[in-house]
């Protein structure tokens, strides 16, 4: 297909394990994609949910960057809201000083967490942070990558981390697009928006000292096995989660074992909401995954592929990225 390959973890904790356990495999995993020829690994920022272990993206990244050597690695993003723009550029120039050349910084819009309590609790003010708010201080983040504020990020000459945004609405990328800033899209969230979301963006884009022209990642959900019945199976726990999400009850769910998955029953309207969100996505054997991602590059004419795997099974998310590679 020649288009880049890259990866978004969010090291999923299954019902009844810690977090050090994913935490420790997600190196493994990391070490794969490098083998693999993956691109970049990206984190993604999540607080308080008993399913998912990314509540620090640097600190994860800089574990990553550490047991790698040539794969990319960043954030997917870090919540601009939840942080002080000057401590995010003082944490990402401390990664891009350590690992020259092979950091990422992206930036995102939402607070990586449903629980109001911890919303309240990440942010800097007592108010949740308005659209005007984020637009500024990821205009503050920017230009303290440039150095243009006057505060010194780190003594002396260090490597730039490269910034991106993710976006999810043609809002976001009206804004990526007004900063010259490359995009990843959010397919694995909200496929609906994602035609939009480039429209906008590559008709308002701008260039500017990050980037000439527009460049896109499209991320997508990628569960990928030796057959498509397989990739079903494992796929389960995720359908379940997504199932409460669905109803407005998933934001405190642990994620259950393929077991108690197929166990579940999904009432059939949810089921229906699942498998078309599904099949905008990339689920199945190989065959099958690689001919939805061609066609994904193809319609949104993504410059690099993202793939997102929520497989709590470290082997199984190691062995999905692995048929995509070798079957693409």
């Amino acid at each position: 297909m020649g288009i880049l390959l890259s990866a978004l973890e969010l090291a999923v904790v299954e019902d009844g394990r810690a977090a050090t356990e994913v935490l420790s495999s997600t190196a493994s995993v990391a070490g794969k994609l490098e083998e693999l020829g993956y691109h970049r690994l990206w984190i993604a920022e999540h607080h308080g949910s008993p399913a998912i272990a990314t509540a620090s993206p640097p600190v994860l990244a800089a574990h990553l960057a550490a047991v790698t050597s040539t794969i990319r690695v960043g954030s997917g993003g870090v919540m601009a809201p939840n942080h002080a723009p000057l401590a995010i550029a003082e944490q990402f120039a401390t990664l891009s000083a350590l690992h020259p050349g092979r950091i990422d910084l992206g930036v995102g819009r939402g607070p990586g967490t449903f629980d109001e309590k911890i919303i309240r609790a990440l942010r800097r003010g007592a108010d949740p942070a308005t659209d005007d708010e984020y637009r500024a201080d990821v205009a503050e983040l920017l230009r303290h990558l440039a150095g243009e504020t006057g505060i010194r990020v780190l003594p002396g000459e260090v490597p730039t981390p490269e910034p991106w945004l993710l976006c999810s609405s043609a809002a976001g990328a009206s804004l990526a697009a007004g900063l010259g800033l490359p995009i990843a899209v959010a397919h694995h969230i909200r496929p609906q928006n994602t035609a939009d979301v480039l429209k906008t963006y590559r008709e308002s884009f701008k260039p500017s000292q990050w980037r000439e022209k527009p460049y896109v990642i499209l991320a997508v959900e990628t569960i990928c096995a030796d057959t498509d019945a397989e990739a079903t199976y494992i796929a389960g726990p995720c359908a379940v989660i997504k199932s409460y999400l669905l109803k407005g009850e998933g934001g405190d769910l642990a994620f259950p074992t393929m077991e108690q998955a197929a166990a579940h029953e999904i009432a059939p309207d949810t089921a229906g909401m699942i498998a078309e969100f599904t099949a905008a996505q990339a689920h199945g054997g190989p065959e099958k995954v690689v001919r939805s991602l061609e066609n994904l590059a193809a319609a949104t004419g993504a410059d690099e592929l993202m793939l997102t795997t929520p497989v709590y099974d470290a082997d199984l998310r190691a062995r999905s990225y692995e048929l995509v590679a070798k079957a693409i």
